[in-house]
Formats: structure tokens, sequence, C-alpha cells
């Protein structure tokens, strides 16, 4: 077998969808050489409020049409932002009916995956039995909008350690999250309104996430006294700087994110492995931006600690690898998935083999890529770009979720063995 062979091609493509949207605020304010007072947010407030109480009842008529068709509890929505700009507005708004039209026109309707649905990461569900024949799993997907915003969307589905795959059809409903509580370095942020995993979007709440919250890289992280939870670290954007965020709690309607420290924390594509090492936290990354990196930590926050394992060694390769997820532990050591990039910024998929007891120590690699841009994949948002952000492991079977130039999602399934076959000795 060839390593081109191992993985079987399924039919079930996600592909992005530019009628899912949510309501985000939408702020506005002169050129800095025309700033004046009134503000402009105070004028456009004073000519609603200028209105007739006939036209102000029309205009939420026609508002609450249009949203209430694609959004879920949309008073709830134009209210909050009107709380959250009224300090601004300069005018004494008593009318619930004008208090939800300037909520309007600080709002905007956002399609969070117009553009791509892409760099896929999955993990099974809370309460998943690995003996069952067929398992639920929660995959994440990188969605782009306007403006190449990145946020972070959810499906959930079925499968059967074959080629038995089911995605379930997403809600129609998107709904992002407000921030709660902040506590101890936490940031709380709630999605109430959200009744499936898919309405929830994880869209840039903080300045460090201004740009986008990106390839986020799920893990189900057991501790030492057994605890489990479902932890992701994901790049956090600003337009200038990236840095590296934790995830933690996922459910349909609360989690929280944490800002990661240290020396190697303000890197991307850091990926947490599903349990401690030597009784400490560990971490792959790319912090040189070429070589696979092993990272430490004592409290999972700081990241002081990184010693290079492996480096570009074949052509597809040659410019930079990386990691394409979080580590598999498996009977032989630690199957991690691997992201290489050869000639035109080709991106191809391979894989390593980690020592279980030392995983600084490489055992062995694919020496060519397991996935790779096909004739009929090269175009897309970026092209020839095939990527992932994790797999999933059931028995000894892997579906591998991944993406395509950078625009959609496709799925791959194959057998541990067949992939160990084919890697040689580091």
């Amino acid at each position: 077998m060839i390593a081109a062979d191992v993985f079987t091609k399924l039919d079930i493509e996600l592909k992005p969808d530019p009628s899912r949207t949510v309501i985000r605020p939408f702020g506005f304010g002169y050129p800095s050489a025309f700033e004046r007072k009134p503000t402009r947010a105070q004028d456009v407030a004073r000519r609603l409020m200028a209105l007739d109480t006939t036209a102000r009842d029309r205009m939420l008529q026609l508002l609450k049409a249009a949203m209430e068709e694609r959004h879920r509890n949309v008073d709830g929505v134009f209210l909050r932002r009107f709380d959250e700009a009224k300090g601004d507005l300069g005018v004494h708004v008593e009318e619930e009916r004008d208090r939800l039209l300037l909520g309007a026109y600080f709002s905007q309707e956002y399609a969070f995956e117009s553009a791509a649905l892409f760099n896929p990461s999955i993990v099974t569900l809370p309460d998943e039995d690995p003996d069952d024949d067929s398992i639920r799993f929660l995959l994440s997907l990188r969605g782009v909008g306007e403006g190449h915003i990145s946020s972070v969307t959810f499906r959930t589905g079925t499968w059967d350690a074959g080629t038995g795959l089911v995605v379930d059809p997403p809600s129609t409903q998107g709904v992002p999250p407000r921030i709660d509580t902040e506590n101890d370095g936490w940031v709380r942020m709630r999605a109430d309104d959200s009744e499936d995993p898919s309405e929830t979007v994880i869209f840039p709440c903080l300045p460090s996430q201004r740009q986008g919250v990106e390839d986020l890289r799920l893990v189900r992280f057991v501790d030492h006294d057994g605890v489990e939870s479902v932890i992701g670290t994901y790049t956090a954007f600003d337009g200038s700087n990236a840095r590296c965020e934790l995830l933690r709690g996922i459910d349909q309607q609360s989690f929280e994110m944490r800002a990661l420290t240290g020396a190697f924390a303000g890197y991307k594509g850091m990926a947490l492995f599903p349990r401690r090492v030597d009784g400490r936290f560990a971490m792959l990354g790319r912090q040189d931006g070429v070589n696979l990196w092993l990272l430490y930590s004592d409290d999972l926050y700081t990241w002081d600690e990184g010693l290079l394992i492996m480096g570009p060694k074949y052509p597809w390769e040659f410019v930079q690898i990386g990691n394409c997820g979080s580590p598999i532990e498996i009977d032989e050591g630690w199957l991690v998935f691997t992201h290489g990039v050869g000639m035109v910024r080709g991106y191809c998929v391979g894989a390593c083999l980690l020592d279980k007891a030392n995983p600084t120590k490489v055992l062995a690699r694919t020496p060519s890529p397991l996935l790779f841009p096909s004739n009929e994949q090269r175009g897309g948002y970026v092209p020839n770009v095939t990527y992932s952000c994790g797999a999933l492991l059931h028995r000894r079977s892997i579906l591998l979720p991944y993406a395509i130039g950078d625009e959609y999602t496709a799925f791959a399934t194959g057998s541990v063995d067949d992939l160990l076959s084919v890697m040689e000795p580091s």
C-alpha cells in the first residue's frame, strides 16, 4: 500500500452557506477630519425620533417581518443592543418600539460562512461509549465572511467507524455569544438563544479577536483526577497580531475563553495533548514557523518551555511542517497528523508517530502525503491547500475531516494499521 491509498474519500462535502447569518453590533462615526457635535450616532437617533409615530410603527412592522424569519428572539437582541448604545445617543427614549428601532440601527446582519467553511476539527460528544457501533461527534468549522473575518461554527453527526457518516443538517439560526462575566483570567461567553450546537457561532467578541477566531483544534481532555472536558485551542487575530487562546466547556449555550501566556504562546497552531504527559500539560506547535515543537506547561495557561522535535525532510514539506490537530493516543504511541508546505505553497496532509512515554522522540513518519490537492481540487478561496485541525479515532479506524482550498470541507476514512504500514522509521 502507498500513502495516497490509506484514506477513502467520502462523498459528503460541507460548502459555505451565505443564508446563515448572525446579528452583530454595528457602529459608525464621522471621519476624524469631520468629527463634530452632535455625533453621527446622535444625528441618527434624532432623525428617527423626529418621525411621526405612524412611520415608526410601520418601520417596526417591516423590521420584525424581515428579521423574525431568520432569527430567534429579535426583540431581545435589539433591546440589548439599544442598552449598549443608549449612553451615546443623547436622546430620552420611553417606548419599546423606539428602543427596538434604535437597537436595529446599531446592528447588522453578518453572513459568517458566506465565503468559506473549512479547517475542521472533531471530537466525540460527551457520554459516548467507545464500544458502540456508531458514535456521535461534534465538528467545528472555521467560517469566513465579508472582510475575511473568521468565526467558528459547529455541526453534529454520527459515524460507524467505516464509510457510514451522517452530518446532521444545520439549523437556519445563527447565535453569536455575548460576554457574561470575566473572572480569574477567564471570559465567560453565553449564547442564550442557541437551541442546537449548529446555532452557536463563536464570533469575535474580544479586542484580541477583532479580525478572527481561527482554526479551533478540539480535544477531549482527561485530567489526572479523571475529570473529562472538551478543550480547544485557537488563533485570535486582531488584524496585526496573532496569539493562541484557550476555549473550554463547549455546550449549546456557554463556554469560556482565556488567553495563553508565556514565551511560546504568541503563535498560531498550538494543539493540546488529550492528557498530561509525565504529569505535565503538553502541546504541539510551530513556534518558529517551520518546525514541529513540543511544549510543556505546569498550569495549562503559561507556556515557557519548548523543544524542537521534527523538521522538514521530504520535498512536500520543505517550506514548513506543523500539526493538523491534537495527538491521538494509540497502542503504538502518539499518532499526529501533520501538514507540510511544498512547491507553489501547496499544503498536504501527512502523519508521524511519537513515543508514548517520551513524545520528543519521533518513531516514524510518512515519506509522502496521505491527502493532497488533486487536479479537481486545486482551486478554491486559497488554491492548492489540503488541511485539517483534527481527526477522530473509533476502535482502530480514523475519520479525518479536511479542508480543500480554504473554502469547503470534505471527509476521509482509513485504518490505523494501514497508516502505520506506510510510515518509515525516523
